[in-house]
């Protein structure tokens, strides 16, 4: 039997070593997520701003938060986000575990298949673990914004001891201090705990705890179809490239390729359900009036608000994802195998 028919295409989850697999991929994971915390900073704002009244596009958005609150700003709300690592590792050992049961107990042998299928149920349990941490990590996400006033300033104040002055100056306060429909005092966000203390508070009091899966079905219907097609169009791409490539290529670089594919494929075809699940978990409006707003504010250009950013996220996270995936899976392959895979 020659080395090309033996050679393993996709390393399943039962050829790895898991002491290894499983610290490596969480380590991996913390990296592409303080990599690229930003622009999913930047997505959010995008999105859940009414029209362009703050940011006229990504690249504004970043210098502009970077010149208001400085470079901690693009990372706030970062160490809440870094929770998701957790629900990240159940995603990725359900999907591994998927696919496994179905090639093994359902007979599925088609790994396009496999993909979509596991990809979409994996979803479901990383959405379902992911979704509070995501409420409360976009409240974060939104603090320090400056509004914009029709003068696109704030109207000045006059220095006065009156009780107009005095509310005067509170509501200007206010303005720069705004979390959507949460008001949170400089001194709860003088500190990272304080700020996410208040917004738990904030939330449980407005909505209980069913507060916390506010937009839960929406991110289901989002991410569960952007994760199936991410790793449908992951595996065709990979297939395509592998079968037009010349011998000698790395398949790690076929991968590598593939990934960033995926990634701009998926972004495209989910984000106007991305934009809807954002406005819904910060506003708490419903869906039906949420969609509204958004037709309203920006008609069919609606579907694009925030693309650049995600575009941006999506390339470069499906890049070093599958970089780092791909590496671990090779690390961590078994003696048995390791003659049988190809980098």
């Amino acid at each position: 039997m020659s080395f090309e028919m033996e050679e393993i295409q996709v390393i399943e989850l039962k050829m790895m070593d898991k002491r290894k697999y499983f610290p490596l991929t969480l380590a991996s994971g913390l990296t592409i997520r303080s990599m690229l915390y930003p622009f999913m900073l930047i997505k959010t704002r995008l999105q859940i701003q009414r029209s362009k009244t703050i940011y006229n596009g990504t690249f504004d958005a970043l210098i502009k938060i970077g010149r208001n609150e400085g470079s901690s700003g693009l990372y706030r709300g970062f160490w809440v986000s870094c929770l998701q690592l957790f629900p990240s590792m159940a995603y990725i050992s359900s999907y591994e575990g998927i696919r496994h049961y179905m090639s093994e107990h359902m007979g599925v042998t088609d790994n396009s298949a496999r993909a979509f299928f596991a990809g979409g149920a994996a979803s479901i349990v990383g959405q379902t673990l992911a979704v509070p941490l995501d409420i409360v990590t976009q409240h974060l996400m939104l603090m320090g914004r400056r509004e914009k006033t029709k003068d696109s300033k704030l109207s000045p104040v006059k220095k006065s001891t009156s009780p107009e002055a005095k509310a005067e100056k509170v509501k200007a306060k206010q303005k720069l201090t705004k979390l959507q429909h949460f008001h949170i005092s400089e001194e709860e966000a003088r500190t990272r705990l304080g700020s996410v203390k208040a917004i738990v508070k904030a939330i449980y009091k407005q909505d209980g705890a069913l507060g916390f899966y506010k937009g839960y079905f929406v991110s289901l219907a989002c991410f569960a179809p952007n994760s199936a097609l991410w790793w449908f169009f992951y595996d065709s791409y990979s297939n395509i490239l592998y079968s037009m490539s010349p011998d000698g290529i790395p398949r790690l670089g076929i991968q590598v390729v593939a990934a960033p594919l995926s990634g701009v494929s998926s972004a495209l075809l989910t984000n106007p359900m991305d934009v809807i699940r954002a406005r819904l978990q910060v506003e708490g409006l419903k869906l039906r009036e949420t969609v509204e707003i958004l037709w309203r504010e920006e008609g069919m250009w609606m579907a694009t608000k925030g693309l650049s950013a995600r575009l941006v996220q999506s390339i470069t996270f499906s890049f070093f994802l599958m970089l780092g995936y791909e590496t671990i899976k090779r690390w961590s392959i078994l003696d048995e195998y390791k003659d049988r895979i190809r980098w």
